[in-house]
């Protein structure tokens, strides 16, 4: 479900979203993904809506919903959404 560069980016990234690491390794990323069913968007479009059903978004402009802590940006231009 989630491709090598989803987890790595996780694995680099996770500490914007939790103090302290909540993976070490990669199959322990996975896993943390999986248990907490993070969303892998396509685009800022589907990040968008995604948050609109998920999250209450309102008043909260596109750029800041994109740098919400929640909101991993992948190098390919998907993004990758887990509720702590």
């Amino acid at each position: 479900m989630y491709d090598k560069l989803v987890v790595e980016t996780f694995l680099e990234k996770q500490l914007q979203l939790f103090p302290e690491k909540v993976a070490e390794d990669y199959d322990e990323a996975v896993e943390f993904l999986e248990d907490v069913c993070a969303t892998v968007c396509k685009n800022k479009k589907e990040v968008l809506e995604y948050l609109e059903d998920e999250m209450d978004i309102t008043g909260m402009s596109e750029e800041e919903i994109l740098s919400a802590e929640e909101v991993f940006s992948i190098s390919d231009g998907r993004y990758l959404v887990v509720e702590g």
